[in-house]
């Protein structure tokens, strides 16, 4: 049964990350797991640093599937994890700051499917704590699937989103959400079917052929609480706001040539 862990950070592609995507597949080998998806901040870096120096070349990751994601930071609704069809790799989905709406348009028009990360998460970029879909919930109908364990937030937190996936007919995944080696494969998702490129998954998540979800939430320090903090809050929603004007003409362009035929 295939176990991927659909939430993954790397070091050539997230610059918070501290691990190489190298010895994220070999953990993850070593668990058990037999592929993951590369969900790098608004960057395919990571990915291409697979398929470019080890796909192929390197027997310590081979049998395992790499398939191609990005989070996404919106500037009015938080991270979505967007997963698009095999050799689709828009510019605009790597320059951050669209709408959730927009967004969401890009996604669909191209054939790929998207989720809320972590819903219920960190206030600073998490969907449930944004004006927009606290008043309108039923907004999220419209994503394709929901992370409904991140092993990086609260028990209540996940409980929380798996509830809001089901109210709102929704597919759950769940993802490590991990930027240090220590949480590497700490969450998974487990699919029906064999999944082995970026359309196996989109269709596997369409149709909801998932058979389970879950894994361990880490521990809770005081370093992990202070997130949560007003500073650090809205600290992050301005500096994503402000990189989002600074990068609003090159993005509207690509958002335009996305959306044309």
């Amino acid at each position: 049964m295939p176990k991927f862990d659909m939430h993954c950070h790397t070091k050539e592609g997230s610059i918070d990350a501290k691990i190489s995507i190298k010895e994220y597949i070999q953990i993850l080998k070593s668990k058990g797991f037999t592929g993951m998806l590369v969900t790098d901040h608004d960057s395919y870096k990571g990915y291409r640093h697979w398929r470019s120096n080890l796909n192929n070349q390197d027997a310590a990751v081979d049998n395992f599937t790499v398939l191609m994601g990005v989070e996404y930071d919106t500037c009015d609704a938080g991270h979505f994890i967007v997963i698009m069809p095999d050799g689709v790799e828009l510019q605009v989905l790597q320059v951050r700051g669209m709408t959730f709406k927009a967004l969401k348009e890009v996604v669909h028009k191209n054939g790929g499917v998207l989720g809320p990360a972590h819903p219920f998460g960190a206030k600073s970029s998490s969907a449930m704590f944004f004006n927009k879909l606290m008043r309108n919930f039923d907004m999220l109908s419209e994503c394709d699937f929901f992370e409904a364990f991140n092993t990086c937030e609260t028990e209540i937190a996940n409980q929380a989103a798996t509830i809001c996936a089901s109210r709102l007919g929704l597919p759950c995944v769940g993802g490590s959400d991990s930027h240090k080696r220590e949480y590497v494969g700490t969450a998974y998702t487990k699919f029906n079917r064999a999944i082995r490129c970026n359309n196996d998954m989109i269709d596997a998540i369409k149709n909801n052929d998932i058979s389970d979800f879950g894994g361990q939430e880490r521990e809770f320090l005081k370093k992990h609480k202070k997130r949560n903090s007003v500073f650090a809050t809205y600290g992050f929603r301005s500096y994503n706001r402000v990189l989002g004007y600074i990068f609003s003409p090159f993005r509207n362009m690509m958002h335009y040539l996305a959306m044309i035929d």
